[in-house]
């Protein structure tokens, strides 16, 4: 079996409205990928397809995550199963701290009867918070309720480092990030990078890509993957912009 996710022919839409349209990538374990592409193109939609959103219709394709469909599966399932998606916009969960929520998610992973170790449970927390300077005292307090923007990536990156997915989907991480969270969010990341996981990086600007250097780069336009290159594309991308893609676009249409 293949350690990689492949999106194969992908077609979805929300309330009638076609959005991706025959979009095809492989992310194999091992590797960041980053996309890039203007607004309202479908990476957001991508991200939220992948990982099961109730409001997206998928109208052909499939994607699968270690040979296996995950269109088929539950949200919660995709989960467990390995793919994690860190939202632009992280919700709040009132009444719920931060160290409750990640431990209910851990205990889920377990096989029924089985009990997550507290004590090995809370050293890993605070080694991982330590890492993202996050202050401990966090533990009790709602998940990013009253929270700064970076204080919410932080907290999105701490999830995804104690669930320790093998597909990480970033849904634009450095949205509302000063450069000293990004830097913070940044190295979390690179933490995590290994030859068991898989890094799906969506995003506008070049500037994450500094930070979290990407192994490949596509290009997302009217919800289909037009250009694939290395790192370099990305900074082609800044100078650029993205005028260029509507213009190739009237050409070969």
């Amino acid at each position: 079996m293949s350690n990689q996710l492949e999106i194969k022919h992908l077609n979805a839409s929300i309330e009638g409205k076609a959005i991706l349209n025959n979009l095809n990538l492989t992310l194999p374990q091992g590797e960041v990928h980053a996309i890039m592409g203007p607004n309202g193109t479908g990476k957001s939609t991508l991200a939220k397809v992948l990982a099961g959103h109730e409001d997206y219709e998928v109208d052909g394709g499939e994607v699968l995550m270690n040979g296996e469909n995950i269109l088929e599966m539950e949200p919660d399932e995709i989960s467990r199963a390995g793919l994690f998606l860190a939202f632009q916009y992280p919700m709040e969960i009132a009444g719920v701290s931060i160290a409750n929520f990640i431990r209910a998610a851990l205990q889920a992973r377990l096989d029924e009867g089985e009990e997550l170790n507290a004590t090995q449970y809370y050293k890993e927390l605070y080694e991982k918070m330590d890492l993202l300077k996050i202050d401990r005292k966090f533990t009790s307090r709602s998940v990013n309720e009253g929270f700064s923007g970076g204080e919410k990536k932080r907290c999105e990156i701490l999830q995804m480092s104690m669930l320790n997915p093998n597909y990480c989907i970033m849904d634009e991480t450095d949205s509302g990030l000063d450069i000293d969270a990004l830097r913070v969010v940044a190295n979390g990341v690179n933490l995590m990078r290994g030859a068991d996981r898989g890094f799906l990086v969506i995003t506008h600007y070049q500037r994450l890509l500094e930070y979290i250097v990407p192994d490949v780069v596509h290009v997302m336009f009217n919800g289909s993957i037009v250009k694939t290159g290395g790192p370099e594309l990305a900074k082609e991308l800044e100078e650029r912009g993205y005028g260029w893609l509507e213009a190739e676009a009237a050409v070969t249409a």
